[in-house]
C-alpha cells in the first residue's frame, strides 16, 4: 500500500455506485452514508468498494466558504455491483475513471488540510489540472478505530 503522504499517478476504473448529492454542510456526510447503507443493506445489493465522498468545490478556500455558508456540494458514494435502481434521494449512475492523482491522510478528517494543500502543490509543480470532482475514500470506520488511525485515500483526477 502507498504510505501516507506519498503522492502518485494512477489509473482508476470507472464504478458503479449508489449515491446522493445535495447542497448543505460537509458534516452531512456522516448522515448520508447511513443512509446509502441502510437502503444497500434492505435490498441485498452487494457493495463493490469503499464508501466515498466527492468534494465539488475546487480549492480550499471555496470549500471553507461554501461549508460555512451551508451551499456546499455534498456527494456521498457506495461503489456496488450490477446496476440496481435507486429510489428518492438515492441514485444509480456511474462515477468515471482515468488519470487520478493520489494520496491518503491518516488521523482525524478535520485535520486533512495539510494533506490537501500538498496534493494540490504537486499537482500544479507536475503542471496539471485537476479535471473533476476529488474523492474521498474511507478505508475504516471511526467507530471502530482510534481517531489516528483513520485512513482516507484522496483521489483527484487530472489532466
Amino acid at each position: 500500500m502507498v504510505t501516507e503522504q506519498e503522492i502518485n499517478i494512477i489509473e482508476i476504473p470507472s464504478l458503479t455506485v449508489l449515491g446522493i448529492r445535495k447542497s448543505g454542510h460537509y458534516p452531512d456526510i456522516a448522515v448520508l452514508l447511513p443512509r446509502i447503507f441502510e437502503y444497500i443493506f434492505s435490498k441485498n445489493i452487494d457493495i463493490a468498494g469503499m464508501p466515498m465522498f466527492l468534494c465539488h468545490e475546487t480549492g480550499v478556500e471555496e470549500a471553507m466558504a461554501a461549508d460555512a455558508a451551508g451551499t456546499a456540494d455534498v456527494e456521498v458514494a457506495v461503489p456496488v455491483i450490477g446496476n440496481p435502481e435507486g429510489s428518492g434521494e438515492i441514485r444509480s449512475y456511474t462515477i468515471p475513471g482515468g488519470k487520478t492523482v493520489r494520496t491518503f491522510h491518516k488521523g482525524p478528517y478535520e485535520a486533512c488540510e495539510p494533506t490537501y494543500l500538498k496534493l494540490f502543490a504537486w499537482i500544479e509543480e507536475h503542471n496539471l489540472r485537476i479535471c473533476g470532482p476529488i474523492r474521498e475514500l474511507y478505508h475504516n470506520d471511526p467507530h471502530e478505530v482510534k481517531t489516528e488511525e483513520i485512513l482516507t485515500e484522496i483521489l483527484a483526477p487530472v489532466e
